[in-house]
């Protein structure tokens, strides 16, 4: 689901407007944010989640989750979230798909650009302009890319496992915070996955979207999973959907753990549907195939805003073009 540079027929642009123009008219009038409620949940011991210390202020950072990337040859997406190894080398999420090399999701026949190709990432990134260059990362990980080496050929893995990691150069280290833009968090990781009517919260970078458009700001409701997907992805629906270029952009759920990281759009006839796949499966894998050692989820320094998050998903704040 990532966004072509060179832009697309008028036919799916005209989808796109008549989508942004139906959750604009859903939203209930705009209430200010309260901003006097946050949690930050205690990471526990969990093994794959980690709070390191010395990250750049959340308000001056300019590497984070919800920021631009654009593959080498390929198309825009979003990355989800921070993650660090045990010599300290430090990683964006991304979605696999968004460095295939033919058209076709959720396929473990379909190729993948190579380890070590160049990923940049950026801001203000339009189906026309390639926006501001921050710093220039290179794929180290793709699910999609494993699945092929080990021979994976159907089930849950192919149809779901979409994730992707992006190595940020040393010398970019100092630009780098963990928390999730206007939500916060991440606060841990889910133990149960998503239940039916949960809502979930996101953060996508479209360039199809202005550069400060609100319609980035994602909150959903997690609908009845496919029983192929065997826990691997779960489907949520917004009132702001995420569109191309949203791919591999984070989720958190209502306590502001990392659920998911946004994989596909399904357009049907009474609503729009997006496809998460589930983080915690996404970075277990990772973790035993990718060859990166001590591999895990850094918490945000940015507390999850509670107040702010039910808001949204009560309908009470409306997004701003």
């Amino acid at each position: 689901m990532s966004a072509e540079r060179e832009g697309g027929p008028w036919s799916t642009v005209l989808v796109l407007l008549t989508i942004l123009a139906i959750a604009n008219w859903w939203f209930a009038p705009f209430e200010r944010d309260d901003e006097g409620e946050a949690d930050f949940a205690s990471a526990g011991d969990d093994p794959m989640v980690r709070r390191t210390q010395g990250w750049a202020p959340a308000g001056r950072a300019r590497i984070t989750p919800g920021i631009q990337t654009i593959t080498e040859g390929g198309g825009q997406c979003t990355t989800n979230f921070v993650f660090t190894d045990r010599a300290h080398r430090v990683y964006l999420g991304q979605a696999a798909h968004c460095a295939a090399l033919a058209e076709g999701t959720h396929d473990c026949r379909t190729p993948t650009r190579p380890l070590g190709s160049r990923i940049v990432f950026t801001t203000g990134a339009s189906p026309y302009d390639l926006g501001h260059r921050i710093a220039e990362g290179r794929l180290a990980y793709s699910s999609w890319r494993s699945m092929r080496q080990r021979g994976v050929r159907r089930g849950p893995l192919c149809s779901y496992n979409d994730f992707a990691l992006v190595r940020v150069p040393r010398s970019a280290r100092g630009l780098v915070n963990p928390s999730v833009p206007f939500w916060g968090g991440p606060t841990g990781l889910p133990v149960d996955g998503l239940s039916i009517g949960e809502n979930v919260f996101g953060f996508g970078r479209s360039s199809l979207r202005a550069e400060e458009s609100s319609y980035s700001r994602q909150a959903a409701v997690a609908f009845s999973d496919s029983s192929t997907a065997r826990g691997w992805a779960h489907t949520i629906s917004s009132r702001s959907p995420g569109l191309p270029g949203d791919s591999g952009s984070a989720f958190v759920d209502e306590d502001g753990r990392a659920v998911g990281t946004l994989s596909t759009l399904s357009i049907g006839v009474f609503f729009v549907s997006n496809g998460l796949g589930d983080l915690p499966r996404e970075l277990r894998y990772a973790r035993r195939h990718s060859g990166i050692a001590g591999l895990r989820l850094e918490l945000g320094t940015v507390p999850f805003h509670r107040i702010r998050a039910r808001a949204w998903a009560a309908g009470k704040a409306r997004p701003q073009p």
